[in-house]
């Protein structure tokens, strides 16, 4: 496995290696603290919880979008990427929070959102006001429609959310949008559009901005020909070899290089993190490598269901990766786009399917099939514990350290994500994990602010909220701030040796002794010598339970 970048020993190379194995807290700001009442939160909620951030010892926080935004995908349809939504505060607050975070010793990580802009950006509204062929145009993807009069679409594709990706604009043309049609994709050929992206870099990294995470960083190359393939066709095309039309092309990297030169412009120099979901997982590495981004999420535990057999190889597999690459890996089980894990580990095993699992459960509104919630949440400490003993990165999702379920019981008329409204009947979508975290066990939203919560919260959040857990050494917050405070303690280099275990046990050593023993069957089993450091359930003498994590001291 690949050692840390501090061999020279200087703490200027470990101060530029920080991200290699650091725990990084996704907050989703709208969802996280709400300091003026008006059921939205911001920015200066964000820095009134950054003494709760120090406690549960994080080391970088991973701030999804804060720009202006009509909201038409939860802030990912950016009006002005070089200020912050009124809304949410100003650039003032966006300063005393960077300062508050940097103050406790964690590190800032701004979410950019490349492949497209909003509607409602001035790029876009002048495209609309200007003629086909104009420079103005050039900035997106615009085509001719087909039919005498440009009256139908350019091709029959489908966008991420349902429905067309492709939107008239009334003149003959069409603009195409991979997402919603408030997200128009960027013409990432203008040379407009990539010096402007370099300014916005250096716009965030100039106001203390530690590194980005890089929505959808695989679909800013594309190459349209001048005959589109159908749907069918496009859907067929094999996005192993580079040469996609729209999906991980081998040029997207030469506007990363780019990136790169701009990060290395810092000292240390900034960071990023590609969200690429990209087939097969190997082809991830050009995206975290030193003249790239430097890192690109690993969604496979993710996806996964908890088992051993499940575990292991992604795990294997994932760290060969990241040593092929000079990165390090990174973990998550939850984040804003998918159903929290202590409720997916509570559902049956997720099959063939699993960027579907838990569908049919949120469409039922949280009834069929039956959710085993004890049983979610110990799997989900389980989980926890293994991946914070791993090398590499540790990506948490704001209200896991409570071990916050999925809300699945929202209202029709309550909904936000563009999935429900795009696609009824098929995906009520992304407001379940998005639902504002509980800080209090009571009052109008649990403590997120005055004036309510802009998605409805159950009543069954008062019991996980932060206040009532804060004392108790058996709840799932204590566990993580025990976790997070050891693993900063015996972090070590970014290697990783298999103990022979049992078929349902994974037991995993760093080199310093530090032991993690995973028993995901429904049996007991014998634990292995060493002194006990933490273990995710009560243990039973020298046995480990099912479902249950312990670290050891060999």
């Amino acid at each position: 496995m690949t050692e840390p970048i501090t061999g020279n020993g200087t703490a200027k190379a470990a101060d530029a290696a920080w991200w290699r194995q650091a725990v990084v807290y996704q907050i989703y700001p709208r969802s996280f603290a709400d300091a003026n009442g008006d059921g939205l939160g911001d920015l200066p909620g964000i820095t009134s919880r950054a003494d709760y951030l120090a406690d549960l010892g994080v080391d970088a926080v991973w701030l999804s979008p804060f720009y202006p935004s009509a909201l038409a995908d939860g802030g990912y349809d950016v009006d002005d990427y070089r200020d912050v939504d009124p809304r949410l505060g100003t650039l003032d607050d966006f300063d005393v929070m960077i300062k508050a975070l940097h103050d406790k010793g964690i590190k800032l990580i701004a979410d950019i959102v490349p492949n497209h802009s909003s509607n409602r950006h001035e790029w876009f509204r002048a495209a609309l006001a200007a003629p086909k062929g104009s420079p103005e145009r050039d900035r997106y993807v615009f085509r001719d429609g087909l039919g005498e009069h440009g009256e139908a679409p350019p091709a029959d594709w489908t966008c991420m959310f349902g429905g067309p990706a492709w939107t008239a604009v009334g003149d003959g043309q069409w603009y195409l949008h991979l997402f919603a049609p408030e997200q128009p994709d960027l013409n990432w050929r203008s040379e407009e559009v990539r010096a402007d992206f370099l300014k916005t870099l250096r716009f965030w990294s100039d106001r203390g901005v530690d590194g980005f995470r890089v929505d959808v960083a695989h679909a800013l190359a594309k190459h349209l020909p001048p005959d589109l393939p159908s749907e069918a066709e496009l859907a067929a095309m094999d996005r192993a070899t580079g040469t996609h039309l729209l999906w991980d092309r081998d040029e997207v990297h030469d506007i990363y290089a780019d990136w790169r030169r701009v990060f290395d412009e810092y000292d240390p120099p900034r960071i990023a993190v590609a969200e690429a979901w990209v087939d097969p997982p190997a082809r991830r590495a050009r995206y975290a490598s030193a003249e790239g981004l430097g890192q690109a999420f690993n969604f496979d535990l993710l996806e996964a269901d908890f088992a051993a057999d499940a575990f292991r190889p992604i795990i294997t597999d994932n760290l060969e990766q990241a040593a092929d690459s000079g990165s390090s890996t990174t973990w998550v089980f939850s984040n804003h786009d998918v159903i929290r894990h202590a409720t997916r580990y509570g559902l049956p095993p997720n099959g063939d399917e699993p960027r579907k699992h838990g569908r049919a459960w949120l469409l039922s509104g949280g009834t069929e099939p039956e959710l085993d919630v004890a049983a979610g949440l110990r799997r989900a400490r389980a989980a926890t514990l293994l991946m914070l003993a791993l090398p590499g990165s540790a990506y948490l999702y704001q209200g896991e350290e409570l071990g916050l379920g999925e809300v699945a019981s929202i209202p029709d008329a309550d909904r936000q994500d563009p999935t429900f409204f795009r696609s009824p009947g098929v995906d009520v979508g992304r407001d379940g994990c998005r639902v504002p975290i509980p800080w209090a066990a009571d009052g109008p939203s649990f403590g997120f602010g005055d004036g309510g919560a802009h998605l409805p919260q159950p009543e069954w959040f008062g019991r996980y909220a932060a206040a009532v857990q804060a004392d108790d050494p058996a709840s799932t917050l204590a566990l993580y701030r025990e976790a997070l405070a050891l693993r900063r303690e015996l972090q070590t280099a970014e290697t990783l040796a298999w103990i022979p275990s049992g078929a349902e046990v994974l037991h995993v050593r760093r080199d310093n002794g530090w032991e993690a023993v995973t028993n995901f069957g429904a049996e007991p089993v014998a634990l292995p010598e060493g002194d006990v450091l933490l273990s995710s359930g009560p243990l039973d003498g020298r046995q480990l339970p099912p479902e249950t994590t312990v670290w050891l001291r060999a």
